[in-house]
């Protein structure tokens, strides 16, 4: 662990997470809970809308502590689900990846403390139902490098646009949108007006969705009726003139 760039916090639901210093912000709010966060945000509102497949290609920004991919494979466990899991995920800080190995993770996971394992040793994992990949470098580089129209679910959950803005930006989710089926939904924390405007610049039809008492942003190539709240994004540029998108900064 890089005890000078990273602390541990106890959250609210039990499970620990991190407070980084380098970004000055927790990986996950104390306040909902590490566990309970990935499960809410993510994992529920995603496999709600891909209920009928049996095989999901999910890409995670960031891995980070690795709780959305965790918490996803936990649910399939818990609900006993028949699906094959291939889930790809960038992150950046290599050493954070293999510190996982001794970690306190819930007790949620002492399932599949032989997969966080791996995972922490090799960046890798696979088995006959769950393949996992995690590439150690720039999102924005690795996600070039993948196959496009390949993907079912999109954790978009790197840092605030404040302190990660390339991951938010038009010019970013140009990219993601690239890789999306026509029926990926894209689940994010972030509902900032700016950042929706990101998203539906590159092709996005944009959803509201309050899975508990915080709101959150899905995101989908095609309009859907299964899950979340339209957001007219043509009638919040005629109301809100000032508000534009996120766009790479042109040095």
């Amino acid at each position: 662990m890089q005890d000078n760039i990273n602390s541990i916090v106890t959250t609210k639901d039990g499970s620990n997470t991190l407070f980084s210093k380098l970004y000055n912000q927790h990986y996950h709010n104390p306040d909902d809970g590490a566990i309970d966060e990935s499960l809410s945000k993510h994992i529920i509102p995603a496999f709600t809308f891909q209920a009928n497949k049996k095989e999901l290609n999910i890409l995670d920004i960031c891995f980070g502590i690795g709780y959305n991919t965790f918490s996803t494979i936990y649910y399939i466990l818990k609900n006993n689900l028949d699906i094959k899991l291939n889930i790809y995920s960038p992150e950046l800080d290599g050493n954070l990846v293999k510190s996982l190995d001794t970690f306190a993770f819930p007790k949620e996971f002492e399932d599949i403390k032989h997969i966080i394992k791996t995972v922490a040793q090799n960046g890798f994992y696979s088995d006959k139902k769950i393949k996992i990949e995690v590439n150690i470098g720039d999102a924005r580089e690795y996600i070039k490098t993948l196959e496009q129209n390949s993907f079912d679910i999109v954790y978009q959950d790197a840092f605030s646009s404040d302190v990660n803005f390339e991951l938010w930006t038009k010019e970013y989710f140009d990219d993601i949108y690239k890789l999306c089926k026509d029926d990926c939904i894209m689940s994010s924390y972030a509902i900032a007006t700016p950042i929706r405007l990101s998203q539906n610049e590159a092709g996005f039809y944009i959803y509201e969705h309050r899975p508990v008492k915080r709101k959150i942003t899905l995101a989908f190539k095609e309009k859907q009726e299964i899950i979340g709240r339209f957001v007219d994004m043509e009638l919040k540029r005629e109301r809100n003139k000032e508000a534009i998108a996120l766009y790479d900064k042109v040095v």
